[in-house]
């Protein structure tokens, strides 16, 4: 089945109609498969690298602490020894990477989640096109004629350089291309905005 959704230009001006298809943007959200995603973005975006230093690579004396008998305490050999301050670390964190893997059918069924989740609340804004002439000012009041403030904008397979560049300084608006279009960043934002050339890419991508 399909849907129709009012196109606009960036004066808020009506530009037709486009014909999405409702297995893409008309399904049942999925709130624990889009958690799912979100988690699985997360995760391989940290870096890893916090790192403790072991017993092996503490600099500090092997000399024998203390006499072997008559003092009535442990016969200790090493300053390094991690019950002694200043000695290596048991089990502390090492460089590692926290990424794990998540088939593609559940990235795709978060990704149809996310974009029938905007839809069926009304956040869903298609444009025809993104063109701008690289002033942030004029940009920003361009958009707020279409109610555009909280949003992310996914363009085509490249962004103008122009709209990028006056997009850039505006807070609370995000700017991706096609292929970079993703669950997290269009949770995190109020409103999504689709060209008309995404919404071909991602039927064309998710069908």
């Amino acid at each position: 089945m399909v849907m129709k959704i009012s196109v606009k230009t960036l004066d808020n001006k009506a530009a037709g109609d486009v014909t999405v298809k409702d297995d893409v943007f008309g399904i049942e959200p999925r709130g624990d498969i889009m958690a799912r995603v979100v988690n699985w973005q997360l995760a391989k975006r940290r870096a890893g690298t916090h790192r403790v230093k072991i017993r092996s690579e503490i600099a500090r004396t092997g000399a024998k602490m203390g006499r072997q008998k008559g003092s009535g305490r442990a016969r200790h050999g090493a300053a390094s020894s991690n019950i002694f301050r200043g000695g290596g670390v048991s089990h502390g964190p090492v460089v590692r990477d926290h990424g794990f893997s998540l088939q593609k059918k559940v990235r795709q069924l978060g990704l149809k989640s996310a974009l029938s989740t905007k839809a069926r609340d009304g956040k869903l804004i298609i444009l025809d096109k993104l063109a701008s002439d690289g002033k942030t000012a004029t940009l920003k009041a361009t958009l707020a004629k279409c109610g555009i403030e909280n949003a992310l904008i996914i363009g085509g397979a490249e962004i103008d350089a122009m709209f990028s560049r006056a997009a850039s300084n505006i807070p609370l608006l995000d700017v991706l291309p096609q292929q970079g279009i993703n669950v997290y960043d269009i949770l995190r934002r109020d409103t999504l905005v689709l060209t008309k050339d995404s919404v071909a890419h991602l039927e064309e991508r998710l069908s």
